[in-house]
């Protein structure tokens, strides 16, 4: 059976990447993108006539939720457990 993945492809696809693939990278990746594919093959034999395409295998549900006020540390709280503050914040390391 004809490769379906061929060397250049693989190529032309780390070009895309901007990735710098030695030639032993491109043969194993190429014998691992066929292996994929062939794996692939698998799913084929499985019987699906007369099932419904399912699109979200477990239900969904909204998880929002009312925005509401609720009691919360005072800034004197909030950086009690830190020594890397200052000026009432907290104390971050230098952005150059």
């Amino acid at each position: 059976m004809p490769k379906k993945v061929s060397p250049e492809t693989i190529k032309h696809v780390s070009q895309i990447a901007h990735l710098k693939l030695t030639e032993k990278e491109i043969d194993k990746f190429t014998n691992d993108m066929e292996s994929i594919l062939d794996a692939f093959k698998d799913l084929e034999r499985v019987p699906t006539k007369g099932i419904k395409p399912t699109f979200q295998p477990i239900e969904t549900k909204n998880v929002l939720r009312k925005d509401r006020t609720e009691p919360s540390l005072t800034q004197a709280q909030a950086l009690a457990n830190t020594k890397n503050k200052e000026k009432g914040y907290f104390k971050g390391p230098k952005v150059v």
